[in-house]
């Protein structure tokens, strides 16, 4: 085959073909009657239908593919509820057209499959049940959307209309409602309004607090509108030259709740999406952790401190946290959290060069919650090296998560439980916590 062939465009090409397993990303496998793989979205395992190419060229090692005709249906299809989910449409959910206990099917064994082809492990190896869970209030039936998603990043097209982007695109789909958006998002009005000279609008609505906020960024030399919505909301902007983001009006924080605490979130910080992720992981670490009073545990990539908080709070006055976070203002933020505890204290910088620097060479507990890329070989070797007798990794990302499992299994230590949450429904994301402790007992 020349060079010229191999590149030569798939896009538009379609396929009928049975599908099979669920992969990673959102997207069920299948293979052509001449054994070319697609991974095609809007569509179920063992389903027949008519796959349409949407990336990739004749000497790709896989297409990318939408099911735009379902010939024969899997049972656990369901009409998709929101009129801008399909091929084509909203990439934002990814499994509207299943059924949720589906849904939660699917990403079980998508966290299987990546923890035995990653990490060597099977579930119960990994202590793990197998089962995916909602989050409280989540378990509705088919045809029933959980508005769940506190955080909403509208993108603004050339004409100063909301949208959402498509697929793996930049292109915007516009839309006049999201389906999983909070009510304290909806409520703002954001998608009614025109936003010229925008490109985008981020919508917060803590669900710790009334506070509302929402994040503007303007296209290259665009003037901020005057924003009135139908609450009170504080504004915050992107600068152009260096993406900080500044305040316009009203308080540059949000107030959010978890485990009895407050906790300041500012700047359009990153906090847990769904209402409930907050509380739902950090009883999950602590009921794996079981901390004791007296001790000494560390909270890396502690973001604005909720784990080093709920760590404060059952160590005592004898313990002691330290946390380890990169960004400038939720250092700043976590400081101010965790002020009432005279022994937690937050060190700035990025967790593989910042770990180093603080001489520590043994701990006894120690919670990680990196970012979707994971740690990393080196810095799971520094942690392991700490010789903690539990560690709790909080993870978004079941591969990372696996990658990093596998090393741990490297450096002696074993996964102990792994729970696994469904904080994102309708998506193919979840959130796991992993507790680890030494091969070998110590004592």
């Amino acid at each position: 085959m020349t060079e010229q062939n191999e590149k030569q465009s798939l896009v538009g090409e379609e396929y009928e073909v049975e599908v099979g397993p669920v992969a990673h990303g959102g997207h069920c496998i299948a293979r052509t009657a001449d054994g070319r793989v697609l991974f095609v979205r809007h569509t179920l395992p063992g389903e027949k239908v008519i796959a349409r190419v949407t990336e990739g060229e004749a000497g790709s090692r896989f297409l990318r593919a939408d099911a735009i005709t379902v010939l024969t249906a899997s049972k656990d299809r369901v009409e998709a509820p929101c009129a801008f989910a399909g091929p084509g449409k909203c990439g934002g959910c990814d499994w509207q057209h299943a059924k949720p206990g589906a849904q939660r099917r699917l990403k079980g064994e998508v966290v299987a499959e990546q923890l035995k082809r990653l990490a060597g492990l099977t579930p119960e190896e990994a202590g793990w049940d197998g089962t995916v869970a909602p989050a409280e209030g989540d378990k509705l039936p088919a045809g029933e959307v959980p508005q769940w998603r506190t955080r909403v990043q509208y993108a603004i097209d050339e004409d100063g209309r909301v949208g959402l982007r498509k697929h793996r695109s930049h292109d915007i789909e516009p839309v006049d409602h999201c389906m999983i958006a909070a009510p304290g998002v909806t409520e703002l009005g954001i998608e009614k309004r025109s936003w010229p000279a925008m490109a985008s609008v981020e919508a917060i609505a803590a669900s710790g607090s009334n506070d509302r906020q929402v994040v503007l960024t303007p296209r290259p030399g665009g003037r901020l509108p005057l924003v009135e919505l139908d609450k009170p909301v504080s504004v915050l902007r992107v600068e152009e030259k260096d993406g900080g983001v500044h305040r316009v009006h009203g308080r540059p924080f949000v107030r959010e709740r978890a485990d009895g605490r407050t906790y300041r979130v500012g700047m359009g910080g990153f906090w847990q999406v769904h209402p409930q992720a907050a509380d739902t992981l950090i009883k999950a670490v602590m009921q794996g952790l079981m901390p004791r009073k007296g001790e000494m545990a560390l909270d890396l990539y502690c973001g604005v401190g909720i784990f080093a908080g709920a760590l404060a709070e059952r160590l005592g006055e004898t313990g002691a946290v330290l946390g380890i976070e990169s960004g400038k203002r939720a250092v700043e933020d976590a400081r101010h959290n965790l002020a009432d505890f005279p022994r937690v204290r937050i060190e700035q910088g990025k967790v593989d060069t910042a770990l180093p620097r603080t001489g520590i060479t043994e701990c006894d507990l120690i919670v990680l919650d990196p970012p979707r890329a994971g740690a990393g070989k080196q810095t799971v070797r520094h942690i392991a090296s700490l010789s903690a007798r539990r560690i709790a990794y909080v993870a978004c990302d079941p591969a990372a998560l696996a990658r990093d499992l596998g090393y741990f299994k490297e450096a002696g230590y074993k996964v102990r439980t792994l729970r696994v949450f469904d904080l994102f429904p309708m998506t193919h994301h979840v959130e796991c916590v992993a507790i680890l402790e030494p091969v070998e007992k110590k004592g």
